[in-house]
């Protein structure tokens, strides 16, 4: 495991085709890419680009005290939380309260991109980078370079 970086004394600016990427289990359907987490920039929150292949879904899981957001970049999909399923589109988001189990699920025919934070990290930042890097195609950064300010 990577041991956390030195907290944040000066402000990060990074380029999409620069993102390091990560899936954490060889069977997961998603990715993350990473923005700014406690491993690199010493950030008190993690804040990712968490990208479903088509079909593709979060396991059910549950944070005891994060709160996790999502915003949805690109693509269709749905949240569901506390019985209920929420419809996920571009401009749409779902905020999820500590304790709450949740999925997030890709229903559309292409790609899933969610600007995914979560606070505090309680440990996801690092079960991100333990997983294996995978490379983020041309698809992958010509969204996060609309969704994202790009570095000179």
């Amino acid at each position: 495991m990577t041991p956390a970086a030195a907290p944040m004394s000066r402000p990060v600016v990074k380029n999409p085709a620069g993102l390091k990427a990560f899936r954490i289990s060889p069977t997961d359907t998603n990715y993350f890419a990473c923005l700014a987490d406690p491993m690199t920039e010493g950030a008190p929150f993690l804040a990712i680009v968490e990208i479903y292949e088509p079909g593709g879904a979060t396991p059910p899981n549950t944070h005891a005290a994060a709160y996790e957001f999502f915003y949805i970049l690109e693509g269709e999909g749905v949240g569901l939380c506390d019985g209920v399923e929420a419809p996920l589109r571009p401009g749409s988001f779902l905020m999820i309260p500590p304790g709450k189990e949740h999925v997030v699920r890709n229903t559309g025919s292409g790609k899933l991109y969610a600007l995914t934070v979560m606070a505090p990290n309680e440990g996801f930042a690092e079960l991100i980078h333990a997983g294996a890097p995978v490379a983020l195609s041309d698809e992958d950064v010509a969204v996060l370079t609309r969704a994202l300010p790009v570095a000179a």
